[in-house]
């Protein structure tokens, strides 16, 4: 788009199989640092549009720089594309969140052929060439969950339990940080006896919908798990509308991660045993920062370094920590703002948000 013109819309298709993009495009005049922004999906994540788009579009602003923000809407083809575009358009800085590192390498390298600054944001792309990585230590989230899920089941009284893991994509390298972080915790579990290790799925493309049908299998198969190991709030919500079929939600813990409307809710409910809470404010306004250094030529100031085993070196980071929510503390999550009480006490939860305190 041209420069000089502000424009909010979804634009038209960008690949075949009709996926379109949301845009988000602020140009001023010619000379500017110009920064792109590539967005995964909205499916796997209600924070990438609710949470990301915003934080970085206010920062961008708040800074005078010129930025267009994109979504790929889980299409590589559009993902490469708009990549090209951004990089074409005389970006000055592009970051992204990679829908697998084969795609974003590709992208990475193009980038940095052009001369133009990269950063990996939220996830890293494994054998890339991104100058930078933001995200949290998505090692300790799975820590978290892992640490979440065995102080519920003791909190039950649940003995024995068959344990059922429902990993991320394994396209996506946080995927594994997480699967690291939690098997770390449940390792010397299952090698005790305490527990016994059950069934393990990774989910493509961090499907939900895919999600339902694995562990709706997952329970055919082992109707005796007692504890639900889900990477993010989307899976834990589908084993937790598989459990209602069953009418055992509420029963067997289910852990979360990304503290999202629906995940606090199901928290509330009972069905839910905890979340993980990543401030996105934090960062989205990291990323920014770095990325409007690198745009005015400044120096990128990291305060970590991430070991890449594809790429064989070590990335300038900046690392986050994230917050286990349980029940107890579903109300630290909306104080911050990062979700508003309306979108969680609805009518249903009116109750019980006032219960835990929430206004």
């Amino acid at each position: 788009m041209r420069r000089g013109i502000l424009s909010l819309l979804a634009v038209g298709v960008l690949a075949a199989g009709g996926l379109a993009a949301c845009t988000e495009n602020v140009a001023g005049t010619g000379g500017r640092p110009r920064i792109g922004v590539i967005l995964p999906d909205s499916k796997s994540s209600a924070r990438w549009e609710t949470a990301d788009r915003k934080y970085l579009a206010a920062a961008f602003k708040a800074a005078g720089v010129d930025y267009e923000i994109q979504n790929a809407q889980n299409d590589k083809s559009a993902f490469t594309t708009l990549a090209e575009q951004m990089i074409t358009q005389g970006v000055d800085v592009l970051m992204i969140v990679n829908l697998d590192s084969g795609t974003g390498k590709a992208v990475l390298d193009k980038a940095r052929n052009a001369g133009v600054a990269t950063i990996d944001y939220d996830r890293l792309t494994l054998g890339g060439s991104a100058r930078y990585y933001v995200s949290f230590d998505n090692t300790a989230v799975g820590t978290l969950q892992g640490q979440g899920l065995v102080r519920c089941l003791a909190d039950a009284k649940i003995t024995k339990p068959v344990i059922a893991e429902l990993n991320g994509s394994q396209t996506d390298n946080n995927s594994t940080l997480f699967k690291d972080g939690y098997d770390g915790v449940l390792a010397p579990k299952f090698a005790s006896g305490e527990y016994v290790k059950g069934p393990d799925q990774w989910i493509e493309e961090w499907d939900n919908t895919r999600a339902g049908t694995t562990f709706e299998q997952m329970l055919t198969s082992q109707p005796n798990i007692g504890g639900v190991i889900a990477a993010n709030d989307g899976l834990a919500n589908a084993a937790i509308n598989v459990l209602k079929k069953q009418g055992l939600n509420g029963r067997i813990p289910v852990t979360g991660q990304d503290a999202t409307a629906q995940g606090l809710q199901n928290i509330l409910n009972g069905d839910q045993c905890m979340t993980v809470y990543k401030d996105v404010r934090r960062e989205a306004a990291a990323a920014a920062k770095l990325a409007i250094n690198l745009a005015r030529h400044e120096t990128g100031v990291t305060d970590n370094k991430v070991y890449d085993p594809l790429g064989k070196r070590y990335v300038d980071s900046i690392l986050l920590d994230p917050k286990a929510i349980t029940r107890d503390n579903v109300r630290d999550v909306i104080d911050d703002g990062y979700v508003a009480a309306q979108d969680v006490c609805t009518a249903e939860f009116a109750a019980k948000c006032a219960a835990a305190g929430i206004k």
